[in-house]
């Protein structure tokens, strides 16, 4: 026997007879029990004195800590950081976030799972372990059970081991030499690593470039190419009407473009403005004709000073008693419809701003007639 031993192997022929020398084993008190077995045999945790295995627990903890991280990133993207309404939800919806909460909760349990049964348990990197170049590992990987005696100290007593073995029914013994364990990461094996990686990532490299112009045609990249699609603008077989470009489903609109209860001005003259004039219209109203209508008509809707007018056009005259006399009707009706070299503004406005601006125009115009008299009078 060796003086200096990991362990001492004890080979038995059946599982009782292995349960039944473990409690003698552990009695003897000479170091650390252990057992291999080519099958798992219930009730040996108990018998060799096992905790229970606190990997589940570890497990449960990080994928709670993947599921709270998920919908920590994603309630604060959605809701904090960058809010969108999706389908007319609140921006915080956990509702949306379960499907990426559930694939980082696996994420984070499975790597637990592997890395802490690696790491943390069975103390890896640890590549040569004395039992798997044991005589007895042909038999504990077929038909043979084996108690082992570790070695707890330097004052490990192989020959002791073995004889509690023999007294416990093995039928065979046999004692370990302790393994080298000087470290594996040095500096020479760290840089071939990172040498055999960089040469890996050359090599694989070149492949594919070289294999890309060789072979340009091969699948999937031929596919990648040549994909159908259609051409809006030419005839296709694939709807009835041989059109590329479908009109749209009889009876709808599109968003943004929706007529005004009136088909001509002439009729519009008959709606009713629905804001009452606060304050808080007349700001909305200013910020709208600010942004869209200042540009033609001027400061103060007389085209006077405005840009179209600095080049020679002719913008309406807001303040001509024709748009004076105009009801608040046909003017809503002009913003939604354009009239004359004015566009539409209706897929840009809501229908309470287009209000906005109408109640501004008349507070705009009054103001004006209110400076013409005051001209008047001082005359």
């Amino acid at each position: 026997m060796p003086e200096t031993s990991y362990a001492v192997l004890g080979v038995f022929e059946t599982p009782d007879a292995l349960m039944k020398a473990i409690p003698q084993v552990r009695a003897s008190k000479l170091g650390t029990v252990e057992a291999y077995t080519p099958y798992a045999l219930h009730g040996i945790e108990e018998a060799l004195g096992l905790r229970r295995s606190p990997l589940g627990g570890m497990v449960l903890v990080m994928g709670i800590l993947g599921a709270i991280t998920a919908f920590g990133f994603q309630y604060w993207i959605s809701a904090i950081d960058y809010p969108i309404i999706t389908g007319g939800k609140s921006a915080g919806s956990w509702e949306a976030f379960i499907p990426i909460m559930f694939e980082v909760t696996v994420l984070f349990a499975t790597f637990t799972a592997g890395l802490g049964m690696l790491f943390l348990l069975n103390k890896l990197p640890f590549f040569g372990h004395p039992v798997l170049s044991s005589k007895a590992i042909k038999g504990i990987t077929r038909d043979r059970y084996v108690l082992a005696l570790e070695a707890e100290s330097e004052a490990f007593d192989s020959a002791a081991a073995a004889r509690a073995l023999q007294a416990a029914g093995a039928i065979e013994v046999e004692a370990l030499p302790a393994p080298d364990r000087s470290p594996f990461l040095t500096s020479d094996w760290v840089l071939r690593t990172l040498g055999g990686i960089f040469t890996a990532c050359v090599v694989a490299g070149l492949a594919m470039y070289f294999a890309t112009k060789w072979f340009p045609v091969l699948a999937p990249m031929k596919y990648i190419q040549e994909q159908p699609r259609l051409n809006a603008q030419k005839a296709s077989s694939f709807f009835k009407d041989g059109h590329g470009m479908q009109q749209p489903v009889p009876g709808t609109v599109a968003r943004g473009y929706l007529p005004t209860a009136t088909g001509t001005q002439e009729e519009a003259a008959s709606l009713v403005n629905p804001l009452p004039r606060t304050p808080e219209v007349f700001a909305l109203g200013k910020k709208v004709y600010k942004n869209r209508c200042e540009v033609c008509h001027g400061a103060v809707a007389n085209g006077v000073g405005s840009l179209t007018a600095a080049y020679g056009a002719k913008p309406a005259n807001l303040q001509a008693q024709q748009f004076l006399d105009y009801p608040d009707g046909k003017i809503y009706w002009a913003i939604v419809n354009g009239k004359n070299a004015m566009p539409s503004h209706a897929p840009y406005l809501s229908e309470r701003e287009r209000w906005a601006v109408v109640d501004y125009v008349r507070a705009l115009q009054r103001a004006q007639n209110a400076k013409d008299e005051d001209l008047k009078v001082a005359r």
